[in-house]
């Protein structure tokens, strides 16, 4: 019985211990103390639904219904989590305001601290379809074009070119490449094959930011796309013999990592290239493999199951029920999933990865996240 109570106790004080520190990374967060800004901080990102803010809600009417939102916003602001994203706290870290999407034409900000051009499903390749890598550059440049022609006028309080050329510039894309790959029925050597291609368009958008004055870029690499539910889901019906010892697809996860050493080199390579130019590569693969593999230690309890989903254990995704339909089950609402709807994360683990992103540890040079600003 005295055992009973010992363990008892014990599993108490470490749920009790990762709330704490849970408490502690979004207030760390959400502190402007943190940040040491002289600047007002100007972002542009670009990428898919890891970061869309809104852009599909918002330039196709696509529906993102409640839970989506529940636990922040206490309503669906077109973002596939029930909470904030990455970039919301990377964004509140500065004290700054939420990204809008460039596609929301009713959006109260007026882009004066940045736009997302991010959708989700969007991918690198095609390259001339909505809304790939290259559209969306093609966006910005537009929206540059046209922001400083109103500059010039001497209309509001928009970007000068100082401010673009401060500006830190985002990428995080290419997990929709090496998915839909997979979803193609492609053999793992036909998916890494298409890897140099999806790399070759990254260096082909970073090259023409910088062309047109942008000099600092923040370049997340792509997670372990071997740990979605969803991808999880499909390999029951193949087979199990290729999943870690997390559980994990293996295969999927190994594309992920040559995809990652080709984006590291990619950024190395262009550091010696593009004079002036700050390239900042931030591991994004470890950050959540560590998270799924560690998820106890954390506050985190069953890390393949989605929370908003269909069909129980082991992983809770069907793809005929899938998370804001109706008939679409969630769980109760805490900080116990890692996984949202079994693709995208739960806020509370958002917050645990902008936490380690903001640590510099997985940054590649070492920098910190406000080094944009700072002069």
């Amino acid at each position: 019985m005295a055992s009973h109570h010992h363990r008892l106790h014990f599993s108490q004080l470490l749920f009790i211990s990762s709330l704490l520190f849970f408490g502690l990374c979004v207030c760390f967060l959400a502190s402007p103390v943190a940040a040491q800004c002289k600047n007002p901080p100007v972002i542009f990102n670009f990428g898919d639904s890891n970061s869309d803010t809104g852009g599909l809600f918002a330039g196709l009417g696509f529906p993102v219904d409640l839970p989506n939102g529940r636990t922040f916003f206490g309503r669906s602001t077109g973002r596939l989590s029930d909470g904030r994203l990455l970039i919301d706290f990377l964004s509140q870290s500065l004290n700054a305001s939420l990204l809008s999407p460039y596609l929301d034409s009713l959006s109260e900000s007026k882009f004066n601290n940045g736009a997302n051009f991010a959708v989700v499903g969007s991918s690198t390749l095609p390259k001339y379809v909505p809304f790939s890598l290259n559209i969306q550059v093609t966006q910005f440049l537009h929206f540059k074009a046209r922001t400083l022609e109103l500059v010039t006028a001497g209309s509001g309080n928009f970007i000068d070119h100082e401010g673009f050329r401060n500006a830190l510039y985002m990428t995080d894309i290419g997990q929709n490449d090496l998915a839909d790959s997979f979803s193609k029925n492609l053999t793992y050597i036909e998916v890494i094959k298409r890897i140099p291609s999806v790399i070759s368009e990254i260096k082909n958008a970073v090259k023409t930011l910088y062309d047109h004055g942008g000099r600092k870029f923040w370049i997340h690499n792509t997670g372990p796309l071997g740990c979605l539910p969803q991808k999880l889901s499909l390999i029951q019906l193949l087979q199990k013999k290729d999943l870690d010892t997390y559980g994990c697809i293996s295969s999927y996860n190994a594309a992920a990592r040559l995809f990652n050493e080709a984006l590291l080199h990619l950024c190395q390579k262009m550091r010696s290239e593009l004079k002036d130019a700050t390239i900042v590569h931030v591991d994004i693969f470890s950050i959540k493999y560590d998270l799924i593999a560690n998820s106890t230690k954390y506050g985190f309890s069953n890390p393949l199951m989605a929370c908003c989903g269909f069909g129980g254990p082991p992983y809770n995704y069907n793809k005929q029920v899938t998370c804001g339909h109706r008939g679409c089950p969630v769980c109760a609402e805490g900080s116990k999933s890692i996984s949202w709807d079994g693709i995208h994360y739960t806020e509370a683990a958002n917050a645990m990865i902008a936490f380690k992103v903001l640590s510099m540890a997985y940054s590649t040079p070492r920098t910190p996240f406000d080094f944009f600003c700072r002069s």
